[in-house]
């Protein structure tokens, strides 16, 4: 982990967040999901942002995130949460036929911060692996 540095302060944070798709509709295809890591890396680069992982399953997404501590963290899921879901809608504009009401994300949210001195390879492994299934990486001995 190292420390970022700012204009009047030193940090290093960092944020477990997962938010779900609304009515946990299973929306997060792979295209969609590429489509989430195109958008994220624009955001980061307008916010001192830094989306260090993020996983997929089909109806929430995990980050492992930094960002600078003038923002909280509900501002922060806010800013992701409204760009990423106005952004979907103009790339792919059919998945507006699943969703009434125009919203892409549920309201709520989910956070955790992950200290220094945390096993911070088990959080990460854990975001990488969402969305696969055991029997994707399990070696088969039998095709049926």
């Amino acid at each position: 982990m190292t420390i970022t540095k700012s204009n009047h302060c030193a940090y290093i944070t960092h944020y477990h967040i997962v938010f779900p798709v609304k009515y946990r509709y299973n929306l997060l295809n792979k295209e969609i999901e590429k489509e989430l890591i195109r958008i994220g890396h624009e955001i980061e680069k307008r916010y001192e942002l830094t989306i260090e992982q993020m996983g997929a399953d089909l109806n929430h997404i995990h980050l492992l995130c930094s960002f600078h501590p003038k923002y909280s963290i509900g501002e922060m899921v806010r800013t992701y949460k409204s760009i990423t879901a106005r952004e979907l809608f103009i790339t792919h504009p059919e998945i507006k036929k699943d969703l009434w009401g125009g919203e892409f994300w549920s309201d709520g949210y989910y956070a955790a911060t992950v200290g220094e001195k945390g096993d911070w390879k088990v959080v990460e492994k854990y975001i990488k692996n969402q969305g696969i299934k055991p029997e994707d990486i399990q070696l088969q001995m039998f095709r049926l």
